[in-house]
């Protein structure tokens, strides 16, 4: 164990120590005759020597070179039963010093700072050893609400920023590496570390992380390296580097989705929970938990305990893992795909305790409605876990319930006609009066094969699957609730039988539980969403006719009826995603094998849970897996990667293999046999089987002279995999009836999807979930923020012309923009600009690229950093920023876009004077605005809602007309106009601002004259302007209705004094104005942060 460094005067002592290893800094010894006779003397003489008489049998000691003086760092403890477990935890201390430590130390010119870093890194591997054994036996630890006082100081981040973990390790500047905590919150890494007295501290949002990567370099055996848009830093030395990256990559990755790829850029509720510290650590595994069992993405993980579980078919208990979620009971054996289970809470009728006894420590016996138990041992804190369990299965029940009471009310009222019917076209009717049937609400109750069943050969190979099958059945179980073992995998490379087909798709999908869950709410949406149209529905009838046109299933009106139903239900079920390309094809293939109620589920949980993302606005899903993808090649098939450096190519090809599971690059038989086994394994079997046929083509693919030619080699390849023909006498092998050199070569090079599908398990089947979890997340980084760097080209792009600011200053105030609106939401900040994002998000059906948008605090926050009028007080700058914020909100819903915004830099840049004349004339200078309460608007507005729901337009060719009047108008409204007169209050405005912005200036008292000068000029033109028109005037109570100067006026006048010309002609630093910016943007939330938490930790003192 790692010790608190204790020096040690005389390294060797009496001769009582051998060193068995050693290097410049370290030396790993051995008490000598431990063990053995003399170990007796050694005993005593410890006794006498030394301060403790029981001395470990193994030591590490840090030795400086030239020094008499050492201290002991570890050591290998007696606690442990054999010595065999202490030498192998000293070795595991030393391997780490080693690999971790060693390299480093060279850096450091003298001997006392060497010492100083190791000790300060041993103390810090030993609290974060102590952090681990106390989190995991209570939720707070003492230790944790320490470290998390010590972040919360040290930072000064907001109150709802959460703590998850921390960790001891090294951040590198250049060579030197700068000892200290790692510490990772809900939306932020923080780094602290005060070493040889100096500090270093910084704080990355997890939104500026753009890549998570593992390298090794001269100095750093291993080291995590954080990229984002501005720098890289590396850290190392972690005591657990595969657990800290995992952390990272999963805290990346679960705030960037929120922040970039979801509604209104939420906060995540279960994170920003204050207590339950493991709470936040189980919502770092419900990624994989989810995807592992292919449970719906709005379940919640609970509990995660080690148990074992009885199982039947292998005579024994099998030890894993059991997870807990809202609605399901998962077990997993210690190798995944070992052993699955799972057990759905609405099948479960009683959860109870037996009896404990030696052989069957702390049992749990879980009861089915189908007389059927499960039997769970060797679970700690049974009792917690079994209150838990109960309390959710209760709620189960209930709703279950109520559910039950409701559909029995509902069928008591209805017709006895009963609701599902099944219609076959005979040909008998009229087309067009069948199609007109079928969408009056009827339903298929039987799958589209069963009655458009295509001659199958081998009839004798189908029941022998059948009879395997059932045979599996009665070992392994039937259902959702089935045992999954690997023998299913070998069953299912098989094929499964066509009349078992459907029900295992729905067994290994989970869609059986949905559909027992929601029983009815398919016909319900049916009836809700049938002749609505939408742009999705136009979409659909267009792809119809297009979905396995050759399938006599497909060619009549009864199968084009009921995939007709099933994707309009789902796209009125989930209108966010609506409808995509390639979910004809793969609806057609479900519902072919299952009923039409079931082919909606299957089609539910392929979209929002087997291939989650895939059919999203952005295609965000396929886009990473094609990432993952291609660094499985990489890693898997080295040969080729080396041969062919650009593989998007090959993942741009496999793009269809993915979206559409093989099926539309297949034949059909031998594409519904890939379908088979991504339903049992989930997307796993898709990567293997890609990456077997790009193995069986390594070759090939790596003479190939282009993509076309390479994309050639694939179609080919995969046109000839097909089934083998059974063996027996109805089917003669085909090439002995052909003649030598005729049509025998195309046969001869046929590959049998069965042999196809064992070689990519074989090869390749070690791949595992998790595994694919992993690289989802870190690849899912750099996929969401590459759209990012999308959006802000665009938005660049649009601006660019309007402005005269450079690319590069331009770009940095996007960043600024952005950021101001990230920052409001991490502090808690009420922003509307959120809610109009959110809303924007909830009614748009197609994808628009994210707007960023400010609202009025925003904007003042970022002006203020910004602000061009250096000598300003912080009461006019305050004046000055909402008069901006009225002017720029021109379409006055309380917000400003980063065009609104750009335009106002460029405009002040480029024009001074023009932008103050605006500034102090309505729109922005308006009549209340001596009123502070009229200063403060509301942040939503009162009088226009954040977004209008317009009724449904039929024909949307009418939006795109309603699209380019809009951009008329804006068109027109950018046309420059002549500026209105100003009045004589709001020439006093102007007065005044011009006075408050010479403060500080070094031209001051110039300034000053000469601005008097000026005023005094232009008061005389507006007299004179308000003689020339008073007898013809009705002149108000105060005698200044009618007094006015122009812009040109007051242009003119400025350019009489050189020293206002000067002024305003002397161009801006905006480049160092941005940079400033960017360094307090942060730091000045911090700093009132961690003010206002001294201030609260002094008043609770006192």
């Amino acid at each position: 164990m790692w010790l608190h460094p204790e020096e040690v005067v005389l390294k060797n002592a009496l001769k009582l120590w051998v060193t068995e290893r050693s290097n410049d800094f370290f030396l790993l010894q051995r008490r000598r005759g431990h063990g053995g006779a003399s170990g007796l003397l050694v005993g005593a003489l410890d006794t006498v020597l030394d301060s403790n008489a029981r001395v470990s049998p193994f030591r590490i000691l840090l030795q400086l070179p030239g020094s008499q003086i050492s201290w002991v760092i570890a050591s290998g403890e007696l606690n442990p039963p054999s010595v065999g477990a202490a030498v192998e935890e000293v070795n595991r201390h030393w391997d780490w010093l080693v690999h971790n430590l060693l390299h480093s130390l060279s850096v450091f010119e003298n001997k006392e700072d060497v010492a100083s870093f190791v000790k300060g890194k041993v103390k810090g591997l030993i609290a974060e050893e102590l952090r681990g054994r106390q989190a995991a036996q209570e939720d707070d630890p003492e230790k944790f609400r320490e470290a998390l006082l010590k972040f919360e100081l040290h930072f000064g981040l907001p109150s709802s920023e959460k703590l998850v973990t921390h960790y001891s390790c090294c951040c590198w500047k250049g060579r030197v590496p700068r000892q200290g905590f790692l510490y990772l919150s809900t939306n932020h890494m923080a780094f602290y570390s005060f070493l040889l007295g100096k500090e270093v501290k910084f704080v990355v949002p997890w939104a500026e992380v753009t890549r998570l990567e593992r390298v090794s370099t001269g100095m750093m055996t291993e080291a995590i390296r954080v990229h984002t848009r501005q720098r890289q830093r590396d850290f190392s030395m972690f005591l657990n580097m595969d657990e800290a990256f995992g952390v990272i990559g999963q805290l990346a990755d679960i705030t960037l989705r929120r922040l970039l790829d979801s509604e209104g850029l939420e906060l995540d509720r279960v994170l920003q929970q204050p207590a339950h510290i493991t709470k936040r650590w189980a919502l770092l595994r419900q990624e994989y938990v989810l995807a592992l069992f292919r449970l719906p993405h709005s379940e919640r993980l609970y509990e995660v305990a080690s148990c074992s579980v009885w199982t039947p078919h292998a005579r024994c208990h099998t030890a894993g893992s059991l997870y807990t979620t809202d609605s399901f009971l998962c077990f997993c054996s210690r190798e995944e795909g070992g052993c699955l289970l799972l057990v759905p809470l609405s099948e479960v009728l009683a959860i109870e305790k037996a009896e404990s006894t030696s052989s069957l420590p702390n049992p749990l016996i879980v009861s089915l409605r189908t007389k059927k138990a499960f039997q769970l041992i060797e679970l700690q804190d049974r009792d917690e876990l079994l209150d838990s369990l109960s309390a959710r299965l209760r709620s189960v029940q209930w709703r279950l319930s109520v559910f039950r009471s409701r559909k029995d009310g509902k069928r008591s009222v209805s017709s006895p006609t009963p609701y599902y019917t099944f219609y076959y076209d005979g040909g008998l009717s009229d087309e067009d009066e069948i199609e007109e049937q079928v969408l009056r609400n009827t339903v298929n109750s039987e799958a589209l094969m069963t009655a458009f069943n295509q001659n199958q050969p081998g009839g004798g190979l189908e029941a022998e699957k059948e009879r395997l099958w059932e045979d599996h059945f009665s070992e392994f179980g039937r259902g959702v609730h089935m045992f999954r073992t690997e023998r299913l995998q070998r069953l299912a490379a098989m094929g499964l039988p066509e009349s078992l087909r459907g029900e295992l798709w729905m067994t290994f999908s989970g869609a059986s539980s949905e559909l027992e869950a929601h029983q009815g709410y398919y016909s319900g949406l049916v009836q809700t969403s049938m002749g609505q149209m939408s742009l999705a529905t136009d979409e659909i009838e267009r792809d119809l006719h297009r979905s396995l046109p050759d399938h006599p299933a497909f060619q009549n009106p009864t199968g084009i009826a009921a995939l007709r139903r099933v994707l309009t239900a789902y796209a009125h079920r989930n209108p966010k995603i609506g409808y995509c390309q390639s979910m004809n094809i793969l609806a057609s293939v479900l519902l072919l094998y299952a009923k039409e109620e079931e082919a909606f589920w299957l089609l539910v949980s392929v979209c929002e849970r087997m291939l989650p993302d895939y059919f999203n606005r952005r295609v965000i899903g396929a886009q990473v897996d094609q990432s993952v993808f291609e660094e499985l090649i990489r890693e898997r098939l080295p040969e080729l990667a080396e041969q062919v450096p650009d593989l998007s190519t090959l993942s741009s090809v496999s793009l269809s293999w993915f979206l559409t599971l093989f099926l539309s690059v297949l034949p059909f038989s031998s594409a519904v046999r890939v379908v088979d086994c991504f339903f049992l394994h989930g997307v796993r079997a898709i990567f293997q089987l890609g990456l077997a046929v790009l193995e069986a083509n390594a070759a090939a693919l790596a003479a190939s002279r282009d993509d076309g030619q390479a994309l050639l080699i694939l179609t080919g390849f995969l046109d000839r995999v097909g089934i083998e023909d059974p063996p027996g006498p109805p089917t003669p092998p085909p090439a002995a009836e052909d003649p030598p050199g005729g049509e025998a070569d195309p046969p001869a090079g046929r590959i049998d999807i069965t042999a196809l599908i064992n070689e990519s398990y074989q090869k390749f089947g070690d791949l595992t979930v998790r595994q694919i979890e992993r690289l989802r997340c870190r690849h899912r980084i750099q996929v969401l923020q590459a759209h990012e760097d999308t959006i802000k080209e665009n938005a660049l792009r649009l601006v660019t012309p309007d402005v005269s600011i450079s690319p590069e200053n331009l770009s940095d105030i996007y960043d600024l923009f952005k950021m101001e609106h990230l920052i409001s939401l991490y502090w808690g900040d009420s922003s509307s600009a959120a809610a109009a994002e959110k809303a924007a998000w909830r009614h748009t059906s197609s994808f628009v690229d994210r707007q960023y948008r400010l609202d009025r605090p925003q904007f003042k926050s970022l002006y203020g950093l910004l602000v061009p009028w250096p000598g300003a007080s912080d009461q006019h700058t305050d004046t000055l920023a909402n008069r901006t914020f009225t002017l720029l909100d021109q379409d006055r819903n309380h917000l400003v876009t980063f065009r609104e915004f750009a335009g106002w830099m460029g405009e002040w840049e480029r024009d001074k004077i023009r932008l103050l004349f605006r500034l102090h004339i309505p729109p922005a200078l308006t009549e209340g605005e001596d009123d502070p309460s009229l200063m403060k608007s509301p942040l939503v507005s009162t009088s226009r809602p954040l977004y209008v729901s317009l009724p449904p337009v039929k024909d949307y060719q009418e939006q795109l007309k309603q699209m380019l009047q809009d951009l008329a108008k804006e068109k027109e409204r950018d046309v420059e106009k002549p500026l209105p007169l100003m009045n004589q209050r709001e020439f006093i405005q102007f007065c005044k601002t011009l006075y408050s912005l010479f403060h500080g200036d070094p031209e001051e008292n110039d300034l000053f004259q000469a601005i008097a000068t000026v005023t005094s000029l232009l008061l005389q033109m507006g007299e004179a302007s308000h003689r020339g028109r008073a007898p013809g005037s009705e002149v108000a109570d105060d005698g200044g209705g009618e007094w006015t100067v122009s812009y040109s006026q007051i242009v003119a006048s400025l350019l009489t004094e050189q020293a206002l010309v000067n002024f305003f002609e002397t161009p801006p630093d905006l480049t160092a104005k941005i940079c400033t910016a960017r360094e307090k943007q942060y730091q000045q939330r911090q700093d009132s942060s961690t003010s206002s938490l001294k201030s609260k930790n002094l008043n609770s003192f006192c």
